[in-house]
């Protein structure tokens, strides 16, 4: 993701909005600005939805998987 550093003025502007709609001279939108925590809470409300509770159970209780000390061993190998 690209970084742009905001100015004091843009900081004022911005003030403690959670969502801001984002717009070009001639009044054209060109994007949105979304807080850090309100772009946190849907990131992880879309990551919750991708996957039930029931998936992720059934999943924990699959046997194999490998041990941490397993994995290392494999990834110094590559």
């Amino acid at each position: 993701m690209n970084r742009v550093v905001i100015d004091e003025s843009m900081r004022a502007i911005l003030g403690d909005a959670e969502e801001l709609e984002l717009c070009d001279p001639s009044g054209r939108k060109v994007g949105h600005y979304l807080s850090e925590q309100l772009y946190r809470r849907l990131l992880y409300d879309w990551a919750n939805a991708q996957i039930t509770d029931e998936e992720l159970q059934r999943r924990r209780q699959q046997p194999g998987g490998r041990t941490l000390a397993e994995i290392w061993a494999r990834l110094e190998k590559s």
